[in-house]
């Protein structure tokens, strides 16, 4: 079944609000728009597309008619006019991406077009024009950049405290992930097939072998529910110079959005329209803080049930111990 339009859908209908706050947070960092605005200087909107297409094919009527048309449906379902070129990159490796600044492409490796099916391919191609239409192609395009060559490579940057610019656009470059995995799912409109090829994208394809959707799902929810506080330590240090969150929590996170009203409330047709108030930077705030209340509420219960085992083991040891224990 094709999946239902969504005329004029605007961006913030699936933003993740998190993604929204890391974005304005990022914005408020002094010095913020001066590196932006050098790092674009120095690689320009030709620049930019020669630095992630000097080795792809653009795809068109002729050249990979089927993605070209698969591209088509997706456009339609977001209702969007513009259609940003597409090209496919010979690599293994699996992935894609939205860059570019002022006139935005995307680029898909060869390496996921092998790895996924038709409609795995339309979760991708949406998870993409999602980047786009949110308006996320600058700082994305800025954090590979910086993943590729380096901050302390371009030396137009001296004076500038580079570290909490780097860390704080690598959050929320994680962040917009979490977003564009919603417009993913909106242009598949089935959350099997989304969490498919997340499960593609973490651990291969089955080959002769068999893989599992639902042991995918329950090890995301296994992993982020396991361990205790120092656990979650742990894994925000490993994720802090990542641009893309674990594929397990990924999972997790659109798992949780399939099942909400507000998803079920996009596909019923009720959804915020391009041309309509956005939301005032107070919402995404909040919205953003009940997110991380969450998780740190998860943290700090596992902190509470830990100590009320200790306090339980040792008052049954100590009971043993003076004789009274119960038998």
């Amino acid at each position: 079944m094709a999946p239902t339009p969504l005329p004029l859908i605007d961006s913030t209908a699936w933003e993740h609000p998190a993604d929204r706050a890391a974005l304005n947070s990022m914005r408020a960092l002094p010095g913020f728009d001066e590196v932006v605005r050098k790092i674009a200087g120095f690689i320009s909107e030709r620049g930019a597309r020669h630095f992630f297409t000097a080795d792809a094919v653009r795809v068109g009527p002729r050249q990979r008619p089927k993605l070209d048309a698969l591209y088509t449906e997706v456009l339609a379902t977001f209702d969007w006019q513009v259609r940003p070129q597409l090209y496919v990159s010979q690599t293994p490796i699996v992935n894609a991406g939205a860059y570019g600044f002022e006139d935005p492409f995307i680029v898909v490796n060869s390496g996921m077009l092998g790895l996924l099916d038709r409609e795995e391919q339309r979760f991708v191609l949406a998870h993409e024009l999602g980047h786009v239409i949110s308006g996320h192609t600058t700082y994305s395009t800025i954090a590979v950049i910086i993943m590729t060559l380096g901050l302390r490579s371009m030396p137009f940057l001296a004076g500038i405290a580079l570290l909490p610019f780097e860390l704080a656009l690598l959050e929320w470059y994680r962040k917009a992930e979490f977003s564009a995995d919603r417009a993913g799912l909106l242009g598949v409109q089935d959350p099997r097939t989304a969490a498919g090829a997340e499960l593609k994208m973490t651990g291969g394809s089955a080959g002769d072998d068999t893989i599992d959707i639902d042991a995918f799902l329950a090890q995301a929810s296994e992993y982020e529910t396991e361990g205790g506080v120092w656990d979650k330590m742990l894994k925000l240090m490993n994720t802090a110079f990542r641009t893309h969150p674990f594929g397990t929590v990924r999972a997790a996170e659109l798992a949780r959005w399939s099942v909400s009203e507000q998803y079920r409330n996009i596909l019923a047709g009720t959804y915020a329209r391009r041309g309509d108030p956005k939301p005032p930077l107070g919402d995404d705030v909040s919205e953003a803080a009940s997110y991380y209340r969450d998780n740190m509420k998860a943290a700090a219960d596992e902190v509470t049930a830990a100590v009320s085992r200790a306090k339980d083991a040792f008052s049954q040891a100590w009971n043993k111990r003076s004789g009274t224990g119960s038998a």
